[in-house]
């Protein structure tokens, strides 16, 4: 049972997270930054509690028999003295009448009747030559039960650390969270367009690197627009690509070699063969040394494979067919088979190699003779667009083995005395061919080998890349 691979996490997705929490927390730690300097300075000042104070000293303001104002010791009054030992107001009314208490800074004390044309101001300073620590006073008309009276106060100080965070907090949901919301909507835009471009040259990597098969040895992945980051990623495929072509040199030349060597004592071993007495012995060695002779031919058949595409001509797949029939005829005749050839048509073109295609159907009919069951026809059917279909009326294939009966050294049975080879050349060969081979069902219960090839229109047609 094969493991399911986890999904890949997307480094798109991870790069959004990552920086939008990085812009909420630089956002954060700015506000808390600004808001506690400010507050850490003394600059940030409470001022709610000067309208909280005149609204107390309105509520207590009398008036007696001679109209001079006073205050009534409402229990408002009286919590206010104690909350703020520094509390000073000043109180007059539009008759010139004056209230005051607690100790009334200079710069205020000496308004007067300066401003009773106002009805409400802040008086202040300014923010780069003063003091920014002197208390702004807090100006402002009111109607009382003493009349329409006008009130300064200025109980403005360091706002308290409570406040203070209720501040921070006011930044964070007014400015910093619509803020976040922009950047992110950014981020989401931005990050898949940057990454795109960033990996431009990566994708073409990876295209190029689909394309690297065993039959397409030199390939190597380009290292223009790669990220820097990723170069040595590239690098290092390009490197282990270069020890991989040679290691695979190195082993066709062995068995290149390996195969030629053979090829002398095994001419020599047939010569003493054939001058032994006739008998059963001779007859299964020379058997013998014929197989090993053809494993021979079937190596360097595949050494060949490279050279095999610079030599393709049109191939009359009919003329093959007919010849490939004719030849093997006596060798199927002799297992207890009988041989067929089919075709409608008078000619069938492909592009390749004659030779190489001849080995092919070759390959494919010796196949149907070692496992047909020695029974029944073998029949080989030519059919347009270039196809060939190698038929016989044995036990068949079973499905799940046709994948790997073109593995090199496999056999269908243990006990096989074929090389397991042949199948892998009839492939490979194809493969050289641009087309196909298949295993499906024979019409009559047996195996049919289905090749397919690329008719000469198509073949001469120069792929576009």
């Amino acid at each position: 049972m094969t493991e399911s691979r986890p999904a890949s996490p997307s480094l798109r997705s991870r790069l959004i997270r990552r920086l939008v929490l990085l812009q909420a927390i630089l956002l954060t730690l700015l506000v808390v930054l600004v808001v506690g300097t400010l507050w850490g300075s003394g600059l940030l000042l409470d001022d709610r509690d000067e309208d909280h104070v005149i609204d107390i000293v309105q509520q207590a303001l009398t008036r007696d028999a001679a109209g001079q104002l006073g205050l009534r010791p409402t229990p408002a009054l009286q919590k206010l003295r104690t909350d703020i030992p520094d509390l000073w107001f000043v109180v007059r009314d539009r008759q010139g009448h004056s209230l005051s208490e607690g100790t009334i800074p200079e710069e205020f004390g000496r308004i007067g009747g300066a401003l009773d044309h106002i009805s409400q101001a802040r008086l202040g300073w300014q923010f780069l030559d003063d003091d920014p620590k002197k208390p702004a006073a807090r100006l402002k008309r009111v109607e009382s039960a003493a009349g329409n009276v006008q009130i300064l106060t200025a109980t403005q100080g360091k706002m308290s650390s409570g406040k203070a965070f209720q501040a921070m907090a006011t930044v964070l949901v007014g400015f910093g969270l619509p803020s976040l919301l922009l950047m992110t909507c950014a981020t989401f835009i931005a990050t898949p367009m940057v990454i795109r471009r960033t990996f431009d040259g990566l994708n073409v990597a990876t295209e190029q690197a689909r394309q690297i098969d065993v039959d397409k040895r030199g390939a190597r992945l380009p290292l223009a627009k790669v990220p820097a980051e990723i170069v040595p990623l590239v690098t290092a495929v390009n490197e282990a690509l270069t020890r991989l072509d040679e290691g695979y040199i190195r082993h066709k030349r062995f068995v290149a070699n390996a195969a030629h060597e053979l090829r002398t004592p095994i001419a020599i071993l047939t010569t003493r063969l054939e001058a032994l007495p006739p008998g059963p012995d001779k007859a299964r060695l020379l058997d013998d040394v014929a197989r090993l002779a053809n494993l021979a031919e079937q190596l360097l058949d595949i050494q060949r494979l490279d050279q095999s595409r610079t030599s393709f001509v049109p191939v009359d797949l009919v003329a093959l067919g007919r010849h490939v029939a004719a030849d093997l005829a006596p060798l199927a005749i002799a297992a207890g088979y009988q041989i067929e050839f089919q075709t409608d048509d008078d000619r069938i073109e492909t592009m390749g190699d004659p030779a190489a295609l001849e080995r092919v159907l070759t390959n494919l009919v010796q196949n149907a003779i070692q496992h047909a069951g020695r029974r029944g026809t073998i029949t080989i059917a030519v059919a347009p667009p270039a196809t060939i279909d190698v038929i016989d009326q044995g036990a068949g294939i079973p499905a799940e083995q046709r994948a790997q009966i073109f593995e090199p050294f496999h056999r269908l049975h243990p006990l096989d005395r074929g090389a397991g080879l042949g199948l892998h050349l009839v492939r490979e060969i194809v493969q050289l061919h641009d087309g196909r081979v298949t295993v499906v069902d024979g019409p009559q219960g047996g195996a049919c080998f289905r090749v397919s090839l690329l008719p000469v229109a198509t073949a001469l047609t120069p792929s576009i890349s």
